[in-house]
This record gives C-alpha cells, structure tokens and sequence, in this order.
C-alpha cells in the first residue's frame, strides 16, 4: 500500500511539473510572438514612411507605431534622463525632452543616448532653440517591467533622472499635457545624440523567446516520458 501511495504522489508531481513547464513555454512563444509584431509593425511603419502629422499625436492611443513629422519648438522644461540604458558596453542614459507641435499638443522627443560616467554625473543636455523640423518614429514609451518606486528624482532643476518613462507622472510633474507615445527622433536629423530605432535594446529578442520555450517543452517532455517509464516499467518480483 505504501508503494502505491508513493507511486501516485510522484505521479501527482511529475504531471504538476509537466504542466508548470509547459505553462512556461506558452508564456516564453507569447512573449516572441508579441515582440515579432513589434518589429514587424516597425518595418512596415519604416519601409512606407508615410509621414502622419505630429499634431495628431495626442489623439492616438499608446500603441501602434507610425512615422510622424511636423514643426515646432522645445519646451523649457527639464531634459529628462532615462537611467540605465545600454548602447554596446557602455551604461549612459538616454535623453528625453517636451516638444511643442505647432498647433497640437506636446509630447516627448527622445533625442538619443548619452555615456555616464563612473561618478554618475548626469550629462549637461543642450536643447535647440527655436523653430524646429522634427520627425521620426512614433512609438510607444519604453516598458519598465514592475514599476518600483518614484517615475523620476529631481536631482537638478534642469534636469530630471527617471528610473522609467512614465507619461502621467512627467505630465503632472511638468503641469503640461503628453502625448501617450513618444517620437523617436530620426537618426538623420542633425539635433540629438547618438540612436537608433531598434524597439528591443537590451532585451530578449523573438528567436531567443523561441528557443527558450523550446528548452521548457523539452524539460516538459522528459518529465512526462521518466514518469511513464517509472509508472510502467515491471516491477521485481
């Protein structure tokens, strides 16, 4: 009786273990799945550059991508510093700042990526000043994963280090109102600091996402095949 109760407890666990591991391996093509759309709809935004007017930003929602172009000026308020941002080896920050469309409402530009230095003296961030030809990639804000503390930290009132792009914290912090996407600024335009538009830096790309799931349904696959084998397999006389 006692092996039996055994038998089925390992039997309980193995099928738990199945369904853990292949719960893992959804979640991993999932994540693939939805970053592939990412890139996708960037491409197509790209290869058509039918430039939206950046006006009509502020009645878009938060996701999509689409090239965007208008006039307008810098506001003056505070350059907002993205902390924690990679480009190659290097750890910087990457460089936001509210634009004013001619005629709509603002939103953020972000204006590339500049280098930190080991004492984390924050970069001085000079703005254009007058009327200025924008255009670029409107894209959603970049994802923070769990939102852990304050959005920013005024450690300067010129500028502002934020732990991550939140639009309804900057807009009320700067008593103005944002756009829900960003315009990331065109690698051509002379304003700005070193970028791209690659809308995965430093994260998992679809292909990993895949062999990763692929790694979980083996695990899956094994476990089920042991505990058949274990279930199955004569036992001694």
């Amino acid at each position: 009786m006692l092996v039996v109760k055994v038998r089925i407890a390992l039997s309980l666990l193995a099928l738990a273990l199945v369904a853990g591991f292949s719960s893992l391996g959804r979640w991993q093509l999932h994540r693939a799945s939805e970053k592939q759309g990412m890139l996708d709809a960037v491409a197509t935004a790209l290869s058509r550059k039918q430039a939206r007017p950046l006006v009509s930003a502020a009645g878009m929602d938060s996701r999509g991508y689409d090239w965007a172009a208008g006039r307008g000026r810098f506001l003056d308020t505070p350059a907002l510093l993205l902390d924690n941002q990679r480009r190659g080896e290097q750890v910087g920050v990457h460089v936001f700042a509210a634009f004013q469309p001619t005629g709509g409402s603002a939103l953020l530009l972000d204006l590339g990526w500049l280098p930190l230095p080991g004492d984390r003296k924050l970069p001085t961030v000079t703005l254009p000043v007058g009327e200025q030809a924008v255009s670029g990639l409107l894209a959603p804000p970049p994802t923070s994963g769990i939102a852990l503390g304050p959005a920013y930290l005024i450690s300067d009132p010129r500028r502002w280090l934020m732990t991550r792009v939140d639009i309804a914290a900057l807009a009320g912090g700067l008593h103005i109102g944002l756009a829900p996407r960003i315009l990331r600024l065109d690698p051509a335009l002379p304003i700005g600091y070193a970028r791209d538009l690659d809308v995965l830096p430093n994260t998992i790309p679809p292909q990993r996402h895949r062999g990763y799931a692929l790694q979980w349904f083996g695990l899956a696959l094994v476990t089920l095949l042991t505990a058949l084998f274990l279930n199955f397999r004569r036992q001694p006389q």
